[in-house]
């Protein structure tokens, strides 16, 4: 146990450590008083735009159904989201950890260990009965909490939205998963594999919104990046940057936008 350990903490020194350097390049591009009036602040939106075209044809008809998510039974699609939640628990906590936020990073600790035991592996979600509700985090928010700066608006190949420190975050996160380190080949794999499943899960459940959003808006790269934008200022709670003008996806017309 103490060498995997030893690797983990290694690793992620070093994974924060490279955060540093690349939030301080980014720092670069935080616009100045009154140069992003409305929020925005998108240097790059010609690039950003023609990533957006690319992902927008890899999400071409995702409401369409008939597929092969679509056939799934719930049942299956639920333990998979379930295990997928309970499998990034411990890295959740290592960030809440890092942030200052001891109450919640037990509280997920205490969540964990309900549903990896008594769900079954994690197939099934018996803490929020509990009043142990999901609660997420990742190393975005540990640098927003830090006091680092959003950055510049960015759109990543097949990622999608995102800004310049959550792409920091992103790429951190990689490197400081507890159980990748602590478990063994291919154990330790399961996890990245129902996360990625999950989020599959996720865009087909979401996949008429998504359709709507894609193809029936005139601008959907200007629409996605300021519905991305609000609802990930809102998850944060950062109201200095717009975060209170939270607009919720489901109930959004597009008509005419």
């Amino acid at each position: 146990m103490r060498i995997p350990m030893a690797v983990y903490l290694t690793r992620a020194r070093a994974g924060v450590a490279l955060a540093g350097l690349l939030v301080a390049l980014a720092g670069c591009s935080v616009p100045g008083p009154g140069e992003a009036p409305d929020g925005i602040h998108d240097p790059q939106e010609a690039t950003n735009r023609r990533i957006h075209a690319f992902n927008k044809s890899l999400t071409g008809g995702a409401g369409q159904g008939g597929g092969v998510i679509a056939a799934i039974p719930q049942p299956v699609k639920a333990g998979v989201t379930n295990f997928a939640d309970t499998a990034s628990l411990p890295q959740t906590v290592a960030n809440q950890i890092l942030q200052g936020r001891l109450l919640r990073a037990s509280r997920n600790t205490l969540r964990f260990t309900v549903n990896a035991t008594l769900g079954l592996a994690g197939l099934f979600d018996v803490a929020s009965p509990l009043g142990l509700p999901e609660d997420e985090s990742d190393f975005g928010e540990t640098l927003y909490v830090w006091g680092l700066p959003e950055g510049a608006y960015m759109e990543l190949p097949v990622l999608g939205p995102s800004t310049e420190r959550d792409a920091v975050g992103r790429f951190v996160d990689l490197f400081t998963d507890p159980l990748y380190y602590l478990l063994p080949s291919p154990d330790r794999y399961y996890g990245t594999g129902a996360r990625v499943a999950a989020k599959v899960i996720k865009l087909d459940d979401y996949g008429d919104q998504i359709d709507a959003l894609m193809n029936d808006s005139a601008d959907s790269y200007a629409q996605l990046r300021l519905i991305w934008l609000q609802n990930r200022r809102f998850e944060l709670g950062d109201d200095r940057a717009g975060g209170e003008d939270y607009i919720d996806p489901e109930a959004l017309d597009t008509e005419g936008f």
